[in-house]
């Protein structure tokens, strides 16, 4: 019924319309998308600010030591033996690698707000994580070693959580 009169109205309203020509013209191509960057500036930030920052190393038990330029050795060796008191731990078991990073980022932001001089992170051995190795233990890892605050970091002693643990030594301000 009401098609019926929606019809008879277009037919009416466009009687005297006439048809174009046909054209060899092609339809214009829609615009194309932006083109995005392959890194962000920020990631670009990161892996300078790594290679700037010395490297973390692994032994062969999974155990890992880093310190920053200009922090000495008997340091790094006085935080291994647990000689510094652990002032905050952060257990990250069950997380993911977006939440560890947050709360990883977070947990560093807090303590040095608190000015806490030596803290534990537990991020687990990853003996489950499959063939490409330890997860979260690479990630806590990188990001400790990218981070300004951090001095030196250590395995764990085997009573605090051996190389599923660190012991994170940051600057006191």
């Amino acid at each position: 019924m009401h098609d019926d009169d929606d019809r008879q109205a277009f037919a009416d309203a466009t009687r005297d319309v006439k048809p174009l020509k046909p054209t060899d013209r092609l339809p214009p191509k829609p615009p194309r998308p932006k083109a995005l960057a392959k890194h962000s500036r920020e990631a670009e930030q990161a892996a300078i600010r790594d290679s700037l920052a010395g490297q973390w190393h692994e032994s062969v038990n999974g155990e890992v030591e880093f310190r920053r330029p200009g922090v000495s050795p008997r340091v790094l060796r006085d935080l291994r033996r647990g000689r510094f008191s652990v002032e905050a731990e952060l257990d990250l078991h069950g997380m993911t690698q977006a939440q560890t990073e947050i709360e990883l980022k977070a947990f560093i932001a807090e303590c040095i707000e608190r000015r806490i001089g030596c803290m534990r992170v537990v991020h687990g051995k990853g003996t489950r994580s499959g063939p490409g190795g330890p997860v979260l233990k690479n990630l806590v890892h990188g990001l400790l070693a990218r981070t300004d605050e951090v001095l030196a970091y250590t395995s764990a002693v085997n009573r605090h959580g051996g190389s599923g643990a660190v012991l994170v030594l940051l600057r006191s301000r």
